[in-house]
This record gives C-alpha cells, structure tokens and sequence, in this order.
C-alpha cells in the first residue's frame, strides 16, 4: 500500500511525565517561569493555564506579554524554553474540553504558581467558573497532587481558614516565603528556593537549590 502523502507524521516523545501548572494574578511570576524553565529541563510534559489576572502580573514584573490565542501562547513558550513539539500546551479559560477539565484525562499533578488568595478560595469552595478552578478540582477529586504557591500577605483569617480546609483535603500549601539560610545573594537565588521545595514535593530530582546541612 503506498502511504498517503498529505499525511503529516507525529513526532512521538517519551516524557517522563504531565503536570498542570495553572498562573494566577498573585504577585511573583518569576516562580512560574523559573519551574517552567525547570520543568522542561527535567523532560516533563507541562499543560499551562493563565488567568487574564496572571497575564497582567507577567507583563508587569517580567515584562512578558503572553498572546491572546492559546495556539498562539503554547508556540510562544515552546520557543521561549525550546522546549520538544507538543511538550507545552496552553489552554484558555473556557476550554472545557481540554484534558485538564477531565478525571479520566488530566494530569494526576497540580503546580499553582504563584497562587492568589482568591483562586485558594475558589478552589477550596469548588467554584469551577474557570478552567483553572475546574483542572484543580479535578485533581482533589482524583486524589491527585495539588501545590498551591500562595503569595500575600498577612493572611486573614479567613485566607487560614481555606489554607485548613485544602491542606486536611489533602492539597500542599506552600507560601511563597523563600527561606535566607543558604546565603542568597539575589532574587534569583530566592526564587530558586522556592522552584527548589516545589521540584522537591513533585518528586523531581534538582540541583538549583543547596540542600541543609550540605556545602
């Protein structure tokens, strides 16, 4: 049989893995990038999803302006990491037919990254108005692993209340509050801190941050 010619083959990687890694409008969009750079580097398949909030927050700190279309945004990060073909895929918020929104689909880990006190709530009180909301109930609901980087401060107490709530239903709550004992000399060394914990939590070997009691 001779082969159809507008066939276009696809490139098969094998990656050592999914995750999810959802951008919301907290500050600290460097974590993101940085555990997106991380990722890569690490051969794992990232689904990447950003809210309207989180893509302000980009611009404003890193000066990076994510495109509109999520066809358009996953060839941004693709070239931006070099990262393999079909190895980062952005979704938009409403793509609720994407694997994420699905049990049977999406992946069994979750990074939110930075996470903001009103994404927490709505994921503790399982909203699911958004693709991120929904992608992160999925994984609670699968018995998944679920991150949530907060970032704000101080806390209310309602903020600990949902903090309770999310960690007795099984989700890891790890504030961004990148730690000074490794003798940091800039905010590069402190992202990398906290990169480092969420590596660690995930199961993914990392040398970018000195663990304690090593030189």
């Amino acid at each position: 049989m001779i082969p159809n010619q507008n066939k276009v083959a696809k490139v098969k990687h094998d990656f050592n893995g999914k995750i999810t890694l959802a951008i919301t409008g907290a500050s600290g969009a460097g974590y993101a990038l940085r555990l997106i750079e991380c990722l890569i580097a690490a051969n794992y398949q990232l689904y990447i999803l950003c809210s309207s909030a989180g893509r302000i927050v980009l611009d404003t700190e890193v000066g990076i302006k994510i495109p509109g279309s999520p066809d358009a945004a996953s060839q941004f990060f693709t070239e931006k990491y070099q990262a393999k073909a079909g190895q980062i895929t952005v979704f938009g918020k409403e793509q609720w037919f994407s694997p994420v929104a699905s049990g049977s689909a999406a992946p069994k880990q979750m990074v939110v990254c930075p996470c903001s006190t009103g994404t927490m709530s709505a994921i503790c009180h399982g909203m699911s108005d958004n693709l991120i909301e929904r992608a992160a109930d999925v994984v609670i609901k699968e018995r998944g692993q679920l991150i949530l980087v907060v970032r704000e401060t101080p806390f209310s107490t309602l903020h600990l209340q949902n903090m309770l709530s999310l960690s007795q239903q099984g989700v890891t709550i790890m504030p961004a509050s990148p730690g000074f004992y490794h003798k940091a000399k800039s905010i590069d060394d402190l992202v990398d801190f906290m990169v480092g914990r969420i590596l660690d939590h995930l199961g993914i070997e990392q040398e970018i941050m000195p663990r304690w009691g090593y030189s």
